[in-house]
């Protein structure tokens, strides 16, 4: 059997403390890294989130339009008041309300077309520019805002 001095003894407990694993701080410095790196993706995620309920509203809004106009001509030109009237005429399945959980607005006869259909958005106000219609497509929209208009 080997004896070790007391040099090689010290060093070894050196290696051995060193080797032992992190320290709390080093701990939590990771989970502050991870912490920022979840809430970044989160941010994006939730926007992305908000998009596609505009999404699917515009989608909404233009599939209401066109039961409308079915209504119409099944009730030789008389309008549907509401989601209610459609379902019960049997032209749609459900009762369906925008993704913020508001009646769609459908006036009828409307001043850009036969039927005209609205979501009032995400602030469930009317007006205020964040209003889904059937009669502007997502685009136009867009091309509004740029031009400042």
């Amino acid at each position: 059997m080997t004896t070790l001095t007391r040099t090689q003894l010290l060093q070894a407990l050196a290696r051995r403390r060193r080797s032992r694993g992190m320290t709390l701080i080093e701990i939590l410095v990771v989970l502050a890294i991870i912490g920022l790196i979840v809430g970044g993706v989160s941010v994006v995620a939730f926007n992305a989130f908000k998009g596609a309920k505009v999404d699917t509203a515009a989608n909404d809004v233009i599939g209401v339009q066109k039961a409308s106009e079915q209504y119409l001509l099944q009730k030789n030109d008389k309008c549907p008041k509401s989601m209610q009237d459609l379902k019960a005429a049997g032209v749609v399945a459900r009762v369906q309300k925008d993704p913020w959980g508001e009646e769609f607005i459908i006036t009828c006869p409307g001043e850009h077309g036969p039927v005209d259909v609205s979501s009032n958005g995400p602030d469930k106000k009317p007006g205020g520019g964040d209003d889904i219609v059937s009669w502007e497509s997502a685009k136009d929209k867009e091309d509004k805002k740029k031009d400042g208009k």
